[in-house]
């Protein structure tokens, strides 16, 4: 099992589009997701439409320690592709953690419940905002990706942010057994602009020697086959199989598999064998810019 938080300390980068993408992308190649919601306005759980709907969810996980599948994992229309709702309203678990001796290890310590042994891969999204909810998705986590655009106000909330809070957890886990992850920096709706491609190049600088942060060669464009797919409730990889004609940007299934092939190589053999519906008929339904 492979345990990955989709993080940044800002709103707004597409942390939920990634991991309901990225989600739907694995289970399709035929690896068991579960998508975890940690966001308290819970867009993830409404990406895609249920099949079996659990009577709780993420406040039940880490308020109760409920690892009951049946009590907590509710089912999405995908094969494969399970979900531990938000249904933490009124935001009361950021305080119940806080409170709480164990508060930012909580998280790693249900994830090690052999209930979740059946999953190949967890996909953890979150808050934008520095929270001890932000810091236990990091601390449960193998690998942490940090989506943001490529734009100078979202490069300086990384470095930072996000970055700045991995410094600090070290200091907190250094009597522990828990770990920080390493950090893969993905830039998320990529435009033609020399601004753009200025900022990645800085950013690639700053962060070539350290060990912890990892700037990603894959990336995914601006396109709106993005948003269309989100309105439809699919994957991208579903939505835009093919490359639309005569358009030069990739696909958004490929610009996809290229991401979670970077991520993790280990996953290129079955998602390069997966068939996209559509992409056989060459499917030129959907144009995007």
């Amino acid at each position: 099992m492979r345990v990955i938080s989709i993080i940044c300390s800002k709103g707004g980068v597409g942390k939920t589009t990634t991991t309901a993408n990225l989600g739907g992308l694995l289970a399709d190649a035929g690896l068991h997701v579960l998508l975890v919601d940690l966001d308290v306005q819970p867009s993830l759980s409404s990406y895609y439409l249920l099949s079996e709907t659990a009577s709780g969810g993420i406040y039940e996980l880490i308020a109760q320690s409920d690892t009951r599948p049946e009590r907590i994992i509710s089912r999405t229309v995908i094969d494969g592709l399970d979900i531990v709702l938000s249904n933490d309203h009124q935001g009361q678990l950021q305080q119940l953690l806080l409170n709480a001796p164990d508060g930012r290890f909580r998280l790693a310590h249900l994830l090690s419940d052999p209930m979740f042994d059946c999953y190949d891969v967890i996909l953890i999204d979150t808050q934008g905002a520095r929270s001890v909810m932000l810091e236990s998705a990091i601390l449960a986590a193998d690998q942490c990706l940090s989506p943001i655009p490529p734009d100078m106000l979202s490069a300086r909330e990384f470095a930072r942010g996000t970055a700045g809070l991995l410094d600090d957890l070290e200091t907190l886990t250094r009597y522990t057994t828990l770990t920080v992850p390493r950090l893969s920096l993905m830039f998320n709706r990529v435009d033609e602009t020399r601004d753009g491609r200025d900022i990645v190049q800085q950013m690639r600088e700053l962060y070539s020697d350290d060990e912890r942060i990892w700037v990603m060669d894959s990336q995914l464009r601006m396109l709106a086959a993005f948003k269309q797919a989100s309105s439809a409730g699919e994957p991208i990889h579903r939505f835009e199989p093919v490359k639309p004609y005569a358009r030069k940007t990739p696909a958004g299934a490929d610009l996809m598999k290229a991401v979670a092939k970077e991520l993790n190589p280990q996953w290129a053999p079955v998602i390069d064998a997966m068939q996209c519906p559509g992409s056989e008929q060459g499917d030129d339904r959907h144009v995007s810019h």
